[in-house]
């Protein structure tokens, strides 16, 4: 049996002392799965939460995101983040300013920021690719690292960073460190259910491991599917469907009654 969900307290207390496992997920059935397999923390779109979200996964600590530009403003994200939390988030994803993130610790908020390959400002630091390769651009992220922690957040996402580097920075920091492709010196490891599942039909990232192939699945449901609409097709065609098993009948006096009423 689960323990109760976790608090933010109780994940700090754990820092340095065990790998947690995290997973982004998109749909109930996911966070179901992810509950059952006993995933820590859970990504998830703010869409997703609600009652039916918490029976799914009643233990898991989940982030929504607050993606970046959906919203403008301190006030934007502050009100965003009341309501991911009220509807059953634990804390917020925010890649948006440190004022922002000021602002929403300010309030209680419990927020997780993103360092190094941060995809919505990939940009600045050449596209999608591994940040902190150089002792310059490394220095870069630890003094990003010092700002945000000095902000407030309790967390961050720590993308495609050298391990030595990520794990140097997990150490000296009392931030929660969730690593996607930082290696295990991090605090927890952060994968897509969609590249874990191999669902995934796009660029698959170096980081990720796939343990199932639901690609091929997809692809040969989407042929018994487009099988089975032929088949309704032709039967419609020919007269096959609908079949006297799908049809409703009438007593013949109730019939013969009605047709009278008719004429």
């Amino acid at each position: 049996m689960r323990h109760r969900r976790p608090t933010v307290a109780d994940l700090l207390s754990m820092k340095g002392k065990r790998q947690l496992s995290m997973l982004r997920v998109e749909t109930l059935d996911e966070a179901d799965a992810a509950e059952r397999a006993g995933v820590d923390l859970l990504s998830v779109p703010p869409s997703l939460l609600g009652p039916a979200f918490r029976e799914a996964a009643p233990s898991c600590f989940a982030f929504p995101g607050l993606e970046y530009g959906d919203f403008v403003t301190a006030e934007e994200y502050i009100r965003a983040a009341f309501q991911a939390l009220k509807a059953g988030g634990d804390a917020v994803y925010c890649a948006a300013s440190l004022q922002t993130v000021r602002r929403m610790r300010d309030e209680g908020i419990p927020v997780c920021g993103h360092l190094g390959l941060i995809p919505s400002k990939a940009t600045w630091t050449g596209g999608f690719r591994a940040v902190g390769k150089t002792s310059l651009s490394a220095l870069e992220i630890w003094r990003q690292t010092t700002a945000l922690e000095e902000a407030g957040a309790f967390a961050a996402e720590i993308e495609v960073v050298p391990v030595d580097v990520a794990s140097a920075i997990s150490k000296r920091t009392s931030m929660l460190m969730l690593s996607m492709g930082a290696g295990a010196g991090c605090d927890a490891q952060y994968l897509f259910a969609d590249d874990v599942l191999g669902a995934n039909k796009g660029h698959v990232p170096r980081h990720a491991k796939i343990y199932r192939n639901f690609a091929a699945e997809y692809d040969r449901l989407q042929r018994e599917r487009i099988a089975a609409f032929c088949e309704y097709v032709a039967d419609v065609k020919s007269g096959t469907y609908p079949g006297k098993a799908h049809l409703i009948g009438i007593e013949p006096v109730e019939l013969e009654a009605f047709l009278t009423s008719l004429d």
